[in-house]
């Protein structure tokens, strides 16, 4: 699989996401990947497991893909999560086998403001 491939797989995948249009979601998971949430000590092991959880996830839920970057078999993805109207910013690593994603890692931050001793050098985004 090239680089063109993955990354229409990917923006795929996003779509479905904030679709939640769970089947489409996932097929881009091999069935043996393993998905890891670093922040909660968590890992989930198999695409059906993997499914499942977010099948099982109560809030409403929007994705919004800020970019996507990636070489061979290591992609990344920013995007905001929003829960319930609530954003978080996330970053997630793709590590690519065989065309399909055989592990995942999410890294969550909620939103802050800018420190005082900084305010005066920064612009809003």
């Amino acid at each position: 699989m090239n680089d063109r491939s993955i990354r229409a797989a990917l923006e795929r995948h996003w779509e479905a996401s904030d679709a939640n249009d769970f089947p489409a979601e996932h097929d881009i998971y091999r069935a043996d990947a393993v998905l890891f949430y670093p922040q909660s000590g968590e890992r989930i092991s198999g695409r059906d497991k993997i499914k499942e959880s977010r099948r099982v996830q109560p809030s409403r839920k929007r994705f919004t893909v800020r970019r996507i970057i990636g070489d061979g078999d290591l992609w990344v993805s920013e995007f905001v999560l929003t829960y319930d109207g609530a954003p978080s910013f996330v970053v997630s690593i793709m590590e690519f086998r065989g065309g399909l994603v055989a592990r995942e890692t999410q890294y969550f931050a909620d939103p802050f403001d800018p420190g005082p001793s900084r305010k005066h050098l920064v612009e809003p985004m």
